[in-house]
Order: C-alpha cells, then sequence, then structure tokens
C-alpha cells in the first residue's frame, strides 16, 4: 500500500496517508512526452489535418472570430490564439475585423482579470475581446433543428467571414471527449441547445458515455451545429496528469478531433481489478473552484465505461470550491434544484416531471449519483451549500475516511484516483493496468 498519495486541491496539493487495514489502488493516467507549447502550436499551424494553413485560408478584408474557452477550461489560449492570431496577420487580416470570442456557455461571464489570464495583455489590450451570451436571443442564430435538438449559436461567431475554435481535448461525461466542435457549439451555443443537449432524455440515450464518440448523439449533434455554423479550422491541445501539454492538433475540426481523441484514449484510459467501497477522486484547478464543477469527479467515477463502486459505496473529494456553488446561471439552477428538494430521488422526480433547464443536467446526473452511494466533500469552503445538496463536508481526509469506513467496512477496499477529470476507468482486460 502506497505510504502517501498526492492529490490536487485547488492551485495546490494535499497528501492522503491511508490508515492502516486499508486495501488500496491508485490509478493514474499516464504521463506523456512535455512539448515546447510555442513551438508544437507553430508546428502544427504550419502542418494543418485536412485543411490548407490558416495563412492560405484568411485574407485582407474578411472578418474573424476566435472562440476561445473560458475560465472554467485550462486551456493555453494565449498560445493557440496567440499563434493564430499571427497567421492572421501574415495573412493581411486587421486587427479590428478579429473578434476573439470567450464561449462561457451558462456560466457566468468572464471577468476582465480572466480575460488577461487566458489571452495576454497583448491580445487584449489590440483585439475585441467578448463573452457568449447564450439567453439573449438577439445575440444568437437559429440553424435549425438536428435530431430533434434546435441548435443556435452566437450570431457574430457564425456571421464571421472565418470562424476558428480553441480547445482541449479531455473525457467528458456526454460528449465523450470535449475539444473540437463543442468549443462552439457548446461554449458559444444558445441556452436551447445546451439545455436540449444537456436534457435528462439526451443524458439517458445509448452511446451519450464518458470517453464514448461512436453512435453519441450529443456529440453528433454538436458536431452538425458546428458544421452549420461554420466552423472551419481549430487549434486544439491534449495534456497528461501532471497538466503538461503532450500534443497540439490544427487544422479542419473533424480531422484534427479526430487525431487528438486516438492520442487520448490510451492517455486518459485505467484499468482496475475490482469494485472498491471507496473512491478518494481528485479534482483539481480550475474545476474545483466551485461545487458545479467540482461534483462531475462523482458522476465521472460513477458513470464510468464500467462500474468501479459497489453499491452502497462512498465517494471522497477534496476540493476548495472557493467560489461556493457557482455564479452562473447554470450552478445556480444546479443548486436551486438540489436544494429544493428533500431526497436524490426527489430530485429526479422533479426533473422528470417536467422540461429541464440547462444546468440541471448537473443536478440530475449528480441525484443518480447519491441514489446508490455517498458522496464527501472534503476542506470545502461551503459546507453548507454541499449539506443543501445532500452530502456531506468533512474538514480533512482522515475525518473522511474514518466517516466512510463507519458507513462500509473498516477494511474497506479503496481507490484512489488523483485526477478523477482525466480517467477513464475500465475493469477487466478493456484497458492496460495503470501504475498504482
Amino acid at each position: 500500500m502506497p505510504e502517501e498519495i498526492i492529490l490536487p486541491f485547488g492551485t495546490s496539493e494535499i497528501a492522503f496517508k491511508p490508515p492502516a487495514g486499508l486495501h488500496v489502488q491508485v490509478a493514474v493516467p499516464k504521463t506523456g512526452q512535455p512539448l515546447n507549447l510555442h513551438a508544437a502550436t507553430a508546428s502544427a499551424l504550419a502542418n494543418p489535418f485536412a485543411s490548407p494553413p490558416l495563412v492560405e485560408m484568411a485574407r485582407r478584408g474578411q472578418k474573424v472570430c476566435i472562440v476561445f474557452t473560458d475560465a472554467t477550461r485550462d486551456v493555453p489560449d494565449e498560445v493557440l490564439a496567440g499563434g493564430m492570431l499571427a497567421e492572421l496577420a501574415r495573412a493581411g487580416v486587421r486587427p479590428e475585423d478579429i473578434l476573439l470570442l470567450c464561449g462561457v456557455g451558462m456560466h457566468r461571464p468572464s471577468t476582465p482579470d480572466e480575460k488577461l489570464a487566458k489571452l495576454g495583455a497583448p491580445i487584449v489590450s489590440r483585439y475585441r475581446v467578448e463573452d457568449s451570451r447564450a439567453t439573449v436571443p438577439s445575440e444568437l442564430v437559429e440553424l435549425g433543428e438536428f435530431d430533434g435538438i434546435p441548435l443556435s449559436v452566437n450570431r457574430r461567431a457564425a456571421d464571421a467571414d472565418l470562424l476558428l475554435a480553441t480547445g482541449i481535448v479531455e473525457p467528458h461525461q456526454y460528449a465523450g471527449f470535449s475539444g473540437g466542435r463543442k468549443t462552439l457549439a457548446i461554449g458559444a451555443g444558445g441556452e436551447a441547445t445546451i439545455a436540449a443537449t444537456h436534457s435528462p432524455a439526451m443524458i439517458d440515450r445509448p452511446g451519450v458515455r464518458l470517453g464514448n464518440i461512436a453512435g453519441n448523439p450529443f456529440h453528433e449533434a454538436i458536431t452538425e451545429s458546428a458544421r452549420r455554423a461554420g466552423l472551419r479550422f481549430i487549434v486544439n491541445v491534449l495534456k497528461d496528469a501532471a497538466g503538461r501539454v503532450v500534443s497540439v492538433a490544427a487544422g479542419e475540426p473533424t480531422a484534427t478531433f479526430s487525431t487528438l481523441v486516438e492520442a487520448a484514449r490510451p492517455l486518459y484510459e485505467c484499468k482496475v481489478d475490482r469494485r472498491f467501497d471507496i473512491v478518494v477522486a481528485g479534482v483539481g484547478h480550475p474545476k474545483d473552484a466551485n461545487l458545479y464543477q467540482a461534483s462531475r469527479a462523482a458522476t465521472y467515477v460513477h458513470f464510468a465505461p464500467e462500474q468501479v463502486l459497489k453499491p452502497g459505496g462512498v465517494l471522497i473529494i477534496p476540493a476548495p470550491c472557493e467560489e461556493g456553488v457557482g455564479q452562473g446561471v447554470g450552478e445556480q439552477r444546479f443548486y436551486e434544484t438540489m436544494r429544493s428538494q428533500p431526497t436524490a430521488t426527489a430530485v429526479l422526480d422533479s426533473i422528470r416531471s417536467r422540461a429541464s433547464q440547462a444546468g440541471e443536467q448537473r443536478a440530475y446526473m449528480l441525484a443518480k449519483v447519491l441514489q446508490e452511494c455517498r458522496v464527501i466533500f472534503v476542506g470545502t469552503r461551503c459546507p453548507e451549500a454541499v449539506a443543501a445538496c445532500h452530502m456531506t463536508a468533512a474538514d480533512d481526509l482522515d475525518q473522511a475516511i474514518n466517516l466512510a469506513r463507519t458507513w462500509t467496512t473498516s477494511d474497506a477496499d479503496v481507490l484512489v484516483v488523483p485526477h478523477s477529470l482525466l480517467t477513464v476507468l475500465r475493469r477487466g482486460d478493456s484497458a492496460q493496468a495503470c501504475p498504482s
């Protein structure tokens, strides 16, 4: 059994020292070869997949929109967008004809400091940088329906002569893998699109699963939305468990995304040999900044391709949640739905009985987890909100483990997943074994 396991906690770390009597296994994604980000981005732009280089696609007089990720995504947008801006300048596109659009989806608007952190002062001072607004109909363009999903995106993006996007390819609960077209289709999508793609009806459909692309209707809907909007070129990265960029790819959206997904699978998939009484799931910055985002750890583990937690088991999530529940419309809807009902089952009944709103999908997924297991948040700054959402708050990992042992067994099998949002857990022979 490992003597000490390091877990991310905000922008820092905490150490977990398993007490005697536990049977502990650790599941970590593999590490890759870190790249020189600037050089790798320049190379990707010069050698795009299934597309001419950006400098050959752009020309003077075009209106260009670059959709980039918000603060909930750890994407080096300063370098990715900066590389595209350099190519656009070479092609003669004027700065005043370029819009950098932050795809905030249903999250709160980005702050000036976040824009600076994302893009750097030289870009922010020279170019227009604005947020998408999913709830403002006049700022959206309707793209019709696909498979019953109403498609809409930001008008300034769809009206651009050349539409580009950044992103990061990593495991995603519904899309299979994020990145690719999702930055535009969801990040800069309209509320109706976000609500429909994140509705219980969509979430419960076959194929909508962590790590799955084939036959995934969520993935198909965002792919079609981006196609209709005219997304022509993307630059995406792939990171390893240490947060290091190990691949950069650019070019036509489908080819670029597919290339990075194929590289992501062996990096993130992890095999464990049994089901566990307790799972300790690390999150890390920026996803553990609020309860809405950090609760993904529970659903990523519980709804892994194969079940790894025993019925009645306990999930432990160290997360500071310095922003509380979260300040965006979606985060607040999640919280109101969770706390307005007396039990997890009542939460599910409430959502299923009516048309759900964007943001409530997190309540729906978390309530499904809470029907089968308990969840403990460790070190959170919003323990009252945790309790209101039918979970438990603990001061530290020792307290959480002791409580979990009283709910399960004193000699519990424990799985520690330091990077739960970057780990696709599998059992049996379906994936290579992870180091432990």
